[in-house]
């Protein structure tokens, strides 16, 4: 629900600076490590995007599978690719197909969101339930995306994401964005995937940029934070979705809601406790 404001909360403009500078980074290649991508979304359309430059380093490929023929990708999505020798490992067995997309399809969603914040295109008209309406828009909305797939049912295995890091690092990728880290504590550099494979691929010069996890705000609780990665962490909006609540006996007490239903009644509710 913040993507439409986003950029204009960092300073970002059509006009001037960072965004027209770079030419939106049309030359730049982001391996987005994650549970994959649904490639139909309009934030993954080219439209307006030429072919990828015949002097590009790229090297990679889309996989092609029954759910995510290699023809989805495009000049947008010009890499596709699963990573789970490692979970069948684990699973001791070949992946239920009933129930999981063995194929860079994204059915669980947090890859698709990863990269379409990242380098999704210009989607007018966006909103959550008629709320941020606006234009979405990727902080990158040139960049190229190679999604590859790391994530399953049961979590993202230590083996698979090594494999797609050398695999995008070979391929020619120039940023990794991985939003993907161990629960709670870091661990130490030598027992952390991430970091072991973020410096073999700072050593290729990719820029490995990754998510400081969902715990804390306790001491200690930021994650990736090798210092040869650059370690992202979420910050406060300015912006709010406020709704009042008005009692019967007038006091008014100042909430946030996304609610899109039914039109309420002019006439009092009970409150319930």
């Amino acid at each position: 629900p913040h993507t439409t404001h986003t950029p204009r909360f960092l300073g970002l403009a059509d006009s001037f600076g960072l965004w027209p500078n770079s030419d939106y980074a049309d030359d730049v290649i982001v391996g987005v490590l994650d549970t994959g991508i649904w490639p139909e979304l309009k934030s993954f359309s080219d439209e307006n995007l030429s072919p990828i430059s015949s002097s590009s380093s790229w090297k990679g490929s889309c996989q092609s599978s029954p759910d995510f023929p290699s023809s989805l990708c495009n000049n947008k999505i010009i890499g596709a690719k699963a990573f789970y020798k490692g979970y069948e490992s684990y699973l001791e067995r070949p992946i239920d197909e009933s129930q999981e997309s063995k194929s860079p399809r994204d059915t669980e969603g947090h890859g698709t969101h990863t990269a379409s914040t990242a380098a999704g295109a210009v989607v007018s008209n966006a909103s959550l339930f008629h709320y941020a309406q606006g234009e979405a828009r990727g902080m990158a909305t040139k960049a190229r995306i190679a999604a590859y797939k790391i994530c399953w049912k049961l979590g993202c295995f230590d083996s698979d994401i090594l494999a797609a890091m050398d695999e995008a690092v070979s391929d020619g990728v120039h940023v990794i964005s991985l939003s993907v880290g161990s629960s709670g504590y870091a661990p130490q550099y030598y027992r952390d995937s991430i970091a072991v494979g973020a410096f073999g691929a700072a050593r290729h010069n990719v820029l490995v940029s990754c998510s400081a996890g969902n715990s804390g705000p306790g001491p200690s609780t930021a994650v990736n934070i090798a210092p040869w990665i650059l370690t992202v962490g979420a910050s406060t909006v300015d912006r709010e979705f406020p709704a009042d609540v008005i009692l019967g006996d007038g006091r008014v007490f100042g909430g946030v809601s996304l609610y899109y239903g039914e039109k309420l009644p002019d006439f009092k509710l009970p409150l319930v406790y």
